[in-house]
């Protein structure tokens, strides 16, 4: 699978000049190009649709930001306080969910089947 966004975009993000960190950039993009893919429901055929690479970027950084910090919800010392949300994609649910709804309404156009008894095909789409 290719990665839907460039390792040197989410290193301009984070401020990264060195390749010190690529192996773990490179995980953090994989596995959050997958988790959105499955919150897509694309399937492994499926192209990544473009208008929602910001969201792995998105999510990437913040993933990068949560290291060492995982399953912490909150941590407040001297006056300061840092709380994590339980899902890095719950910014970005509805732009999720208005993208589902347009592509199955793509997906939902109606079709008709024809049945040529004569023919030795079985049926023909349209």
């Amino acid at each position: 699978m290719d990665s839907v966004i460039e390792l040197q975009d989410l290193k301009t993000m984070l401020q990264l000049n060195t390749t010190d960190q690529d192996g773990l950039l490179n995980l953090i993009i994989k596995n959050t190009t997958k988790a959105l893919r499955f919150k897509l429901g694309l399937n492994a055929g499926k192209e990544f649709p473009q208008e929602l690479d910001y969201i792995v970027l998105e999510v990437c950084v913040r993933r990068y930001n949560r290291l060492k910090n995982e399953g912490m919800a909150s941590y407040s010392q001297e006056g300061e306080s840092i709380t994590f949300k339980s899902d890095d994609f719950d910014d970005f649910l509805a732009d999720i969910e208005d993208w589902k709804k347009l592509n199955n309404a793509e997906q939902a156009k109606p079709h008709a089947k024809f049945i040529n008894p004569f023919s030795k095909e079985d049926c023909h789409e349209i």
